[in-house]
């Protein structure tokens, strides 16, 4: 006759844990967390009310819905958060397209090498009549006035060859041109007599590379402007 023993098998307590595994904590101000505290709130607060005098169905339902409200914000912080990320991975690859590429920014300069410069006008609104003037920095003379005419609101690149008149021709019968070097640039525009406030001169510089941060976004490095952002940049020649 087979013997039985009475004597059921002990089960490990690691074997336990392994099977009902703990939730794993909440990363603190996660929205998971915070529902945890409001719970945990409730139920002590529920465990240790009067019994002669409970919550009603009211005050329970108002602290539920403040609950509801608070993981909504928190849930929708959550998600402007991805959507930064997201907005700051996709401008960054767009900014890396830049590097070796010409911009223009706002400036008050014009470099001239080898006869040529480029350099740019951006006018806010329409316009009678607008002017890029040319300064000589050494002197502070104005040394050239590029008419532009009638122009209508936005940006316009303009290439300078440094040609001051070009009547005066050299020994080959060539334009004679100033010489290479860094000039002063600025524009004036008109709307019916008056002076517009919303016009701006444009330099142009290269972009050497591109740098990005959580906290900053995305900074175009260019060497002889700086930092600048892409909404700093008025066109991509």
């Amino acid at each position: 006759m087979a013997t039985v023993s009475s004597n059921a098998p002990v089960m490990s307590q690691d074997l336990l844990n392994a099977v009902n595994p703990k939730k794993p904590k909440a990363a603190e101000g996660s929205v998971e967390a915070d529902t945890d505290k409001f719970m945990t709130l409730l139920v002590t607060q529920l465990k240790n009310q009067d019994p002669m005098n409970p919550l009603d169905n009211a005050q329970i339902t108002s602290q539920l819905a403040q609950l509801s409200t608070v993981t909504g914000v928190n849930k929708l912080n959550t998600t402007m958060e991805t959507l930064k990320s997201s907005y700051q991975a996709s401008e960054g690859m767009q900014a890396a397209n830049l590097i070796g590429h010409g911009v223009l920014v706002a400036g008050n300069g014009v470099t001239l090498a080898g006869g040529k410069g480029i350099m740019g006008v951006e006018v806010g609104s329409a316009a009678d009549k607008v002017q890029l003037i040319i300064t000589d920095p050494t002197t502070g003379k104005d040394i050239q006035t590029i008419d532009l005419g009638q122009q209508p609101a936005g940006t316009l690149p303009i290439a300078w060859d440094g040609v001051v008149d070009p009547t005066k021709l050299d020994a080959a019968g060539k334009p004679i041109a100033l010489k290479d070097g860094n000039y002063l640039i600025r524009v004036v525009a008109e709307r019916g007599g008056e002076v517009l406030k919303d016009a701006k001169s444009l330099s142009f510089d290269t972009v050497a590379s591109v740098t990005t941060s959580a906290k900053d976004g995305v900074k175009l490095n260019l060497p002889s402007r700086g930092v600048v952002t892409m909404s700093d940049v008025k066109q991509i020649l």
